[in-house]
């Protein structure tokens, strides 16, 4: 006989489910979405009662506290959290103790995969499952699918495949039905808790280095007229020596759309960019402070203990710093020493 969980009757050939989830912003909301879509059954719950009824508005389940999601969800419960890494350990502590042998927790955030083996190994002492997904697919996820990277028990994730394959890209978007495994649909079991994390920190990091390449490539497109530029004769400002090699107004989101179309560097995420673009040649609501939100710490940390050289990703992780404003200190004892050793005073403007 089918455990409760399954509800016997097929959507797509996937055995429909009943899942909690708890989160429901950018990402969280969308996948309830999804997995409705799919017709799947989900009790939802976050600290934004405006959220939980948007979406019990649309077929959800709600529920208004962390014990009603508990309650609301037959046995054995499954619950996945869309949560903040720095609350989901706590929140994670707090649902375990709701619930009973045989339930799963799913976390789907970007977790530091340390934190995953840790849970794991708390929860498993009271015969709950924690399985970790990272979830890249941001806002278009509804749409596109979620690539899902899944670390945690072989049968645990095995009970959930349903709602992965719900969650994943469809065939239709260029997925192969006939490829061995599930990776080419678009998620992949990748070994025990904390492994999926651990995949998608480096997924992140290698996106920090993706991004900061794009970044730097079309900032030199756009200083491609820089010899057309008035350029102060001071000791302080250096020569433009060929300013007639200099002469291009290139149009650059022009440049990215091009590259769109048949370039070895094309990819989504210059799509995205060219989007950027045309919508904001200037780019004049952006300041220019680029967040990290941990990923690309974590895998350059996890390069220098395994010694793997990852100079573009590090480089790319400390631009971000930079951006922030963690520089300046450094950048003010330059010209500070500047002034010392040779008179220099700082240029203005």
């Amino acid at each position: 006989m089918a455990p409760a969980r399954f509800r016997r009757r097929h959507c797509q050939r996937m055995l429909v489910m009943q899942i909690g989830m708890m989160g429901l912003g950018r990402m969280g909301g969308n996948m309830v979405r999804r997995l409705m879509r799919a017709g799947h059954e989900c009790v939802v719950h976050d600290i934004d009662p405006k959220s939980v009824a948007a979406l019990a508005s649309e077929g959800a389940v709600g529920a208004s506290s962390m014990e009603e999601l508990v309650a609301k969800l037959d046995k054995p419960r499954h619950i996945w959290l869309m949560l903040p890494a720095a609350i989901t350990g706590g929140v994670v502590e707090q649902l375990a103790a709701l619930m009973e042998a045989g339930d799963t927790i799913i976390d789907g955030g970007n977790s530091n995969y340390r934190d995953a083996v840790d849970l794991a190994a708390r929860l498993a002492a009271q015969q709950i499952s924690f399985v970790d997904v990272g979830t890249s697919g941001g806002v278009h996820g509804l749409e596109r699918g979620y690539c899902l990277m899944i670390g945690g028990p072989d049968e645990s994730v095995r009970q959930l495949d349903s709602v992965f394959a719900a969650l994943a890209p469809s065939l239709a978007s260029g997925g192969d039905d006939s490829a061995p495994g599930t990776a080419a649909r678009g998620y992949l079991h990748c070994g025990p808790s904390g492994a999926g994390h651990f995949v998608k920190m480096v997924h992140n990091g290698i996106e920090y280095g993706m991004m900061a390449a794009y970044a730097e490539g079309f900032n030199i497109l756009k200083a491609a007229n820089a010899g057309k530029q008035e350029r102060s004769a001071d000791a302080e400002t250096s020569p433009l020596s060929e300013p007639q090699y200099y002469q291009f107004d290139i149009d650059v989101g022009q440049v990215a759309e091009v590259w769109r179309h048949g370039s070895v560097i094309s990819s989504w995420l210059l799509d995205l960019t060219a989007d950027a673009l045309a919508d904001d040649p200037a780019l004049s609501q952006f300041g220019g402070r680029v967040s990290d939100s941990g990923e690309g710490r974590w895998t350059v940390k996890a390069a220098i203990d395994t010694g793997v050289p990852t100079p573009v990703l590090s480089s790319a992780l400390y631009s971000r710093f930079a951006s922030q404003g963690h520089s300046v200190y450094a950048e003010k004892l330059l010209s500070a020493m500047r002034l010392a050793f040779g008179g220099h005073f700082e240029k203005k403007g």
